[in-house]
């Protein structure tokens, strides 16, 4: 099984977390491609940042993904998601979405643990979009300038215990999901020193990957997630005109 997993943020530093708790995440055998977004921003904080890292996440997605078995887009937020869910035969999976999805699973009430305030409200967003807001307990979120977005579990580790906690005593959270790249893999490190289970954005997108490959779905030929329509099209690099080139 070959998983390719694309970072839509430019930051090395985090593409390095990732993929660290992608290969511990993953079952013997699976193969683990990571790319990093080659424009962008450091770390997504907002929706219109999003809508670039959709764009460089498709350029990407077209390039590489014929040689894999599934495609996952590690930033929570999910930028491109369903738009690559359309024009892909392989299954497409989000971080936010397999976080959610791995959450409601482990219990009734979720809370989220973000990086800073302002990417708080594209979060919410996510959970309406996924049709989850009766379930979200609280989103909570470091409120302090990032010195370095890889060493954010480093410098803010008390302040994000304190954070998780709270969720749990003040909010009422069965479960926490440890939101954003950035935190890749903390969820593993701190999971035996907090009152309810922890979810890891990764270690759930590479997990439900694997089942959804086993699974074996085929792809998509009505509804809304069908190929979009042959059109004209001009001035897209070499990855997106194959994949237009392909287009039913």
């Amino acid at each position: 099984m070959k998983l390719l997993i694309i970072n839509p943020n430019i930051s090395e530093s985090v593409t390095a977390l990732i993929e660290k708790e992608a290969r511990l995440a993953a079952a013997a055998g699976t193969e683990i491609t990571m790319l990093t977004a080659p424009m962008g921003v450091a770390y997504i904080e907002t929706r219109f940042e999003a809508m670039i890292a959709a764009y460089a996440v498709a350029e990407l997605a077209a390039e590489h993904a014929h040689r894999h078995d599934a495609v996952i887009l590690a930033a929570f937020g999910d930028p491109g998601l369903e738009g690559l869910r359309e024009a892909l035969d392989i299954p497409v999976l989000g971080m936010t979405e397999s976080a959610l999805m791995s959450a409601c699973m482990l219990g009734k009430r979720f809370s989220i643990i973000a990086i800073s305030r302002r990417i708080t409200a594209w979060y919410r967003d996510m959970v309406e979009r996924n049709g989850l807001e009766g379930r979200l307990a609280s989103i909570r979120c470091l409120d302090k300038p990032l010195r370095d977005i890889g060493s954010v579990q480093d410098d803010h580790a008390a302040r994000l215990q304190a954070l998780c906690e709270a969720a749990v005593s003040e909010d009422g959270a069965d479960v926490l999901i440890l939101a954003g790249a950035p935190l890749a893999g903390l969820a593993r490190s701190i999971k035996h020193q907090l009152p309810v289970p922890a979810v890891d954005g990764v270690s759930s997108a590479v997990n439900h990957a694997q089942s959804l490959v086993s699974l074996a779905p085929a792809p998509a030929r009505a509804g809304s997630f069908a190929k979009p329509p042959r059109k004209d099209f001009k001035n897209l690099p070499p990855g997106l005109t194959r994949l237009f080139g392909k287009l039913p």
